[in-house]
């Protein structure tokens, strides 16, 4: 197998990766209320209120707060509707650096700056709206730990466009 085959194999590998795990974050969005409630239940039978009761507060607050949104005002839930969905359309875009990495990196170097956009995002807006620092630290970690296989295919796209040039992109009319 040649060095640029290896090199587009991998990053096509990475890409599938990060695509797998962002529709699968978004998908998660959608069933928010009965996922909660089977999380509560399985920290329980775990013995978790025991051990992390700051946890088990904050999941039952959180499954209280869905549960009156859903019952009592469903067309909030609608928003979280539009975050899978931005989830699943952001995946789809990850279709050009697969299919043409050279070509595509800008996606990849969005998506960088995406997962670097949810560090100031998550300070901000979760004192904001009442949430716990280390309830940010998890939703940060969403952006530092996706930020790695980006960096990992940037680079390796790097490398496959030292390997063999690209013609310079066509001009904007």
């Amino acid at each position: 197998m040649s060095d640029r085959a290896a090199l587009l194999k991998g990053i096509r590998a990475w890409l599938v990766l990060f695509v797998v795990c962002l529709v699968l974050s978004g998908a998660t969005a959608f069933p928010l209320v009965h996922e909660l409630r089977w999380t509560e239940d399985l920290l329980r039978s775990l013995s978790v209120p025991e051990h992390l009761p700051a946890l088990m507060h904050w999941i039952e607050r959180v499954r209280h707060g869905l549960d009156t949104a859903d019952a009592d005002y469903p067309f909030l839930l609608y928003g979280t509707d539009w975050l899978a969905f931005a989830h699943l359309v952001i995946a789809v875009a990850f279709y050009g650096p697969y299919r043409d990495p050279v070509r595509n990196v800008w996606v990849v170097e969005f998506a960088m700056i995406a997962c670097a956009g949810i560090i100031p995002l998550a300070l901000i807006c979760g004192p904001i709206r009442g949430i716990p620092l280390w309830w940010s630290v998890i939703d940060m970690s969403f952006g530092v730990f996706g930020v790695i296989p980006l960096y990992i295919v940037r680079s390796r796209i790097k490398r496959l466009e030292a390997l063999a040039p690209y013609p310079a992109a066509v001009p904007a009319a």
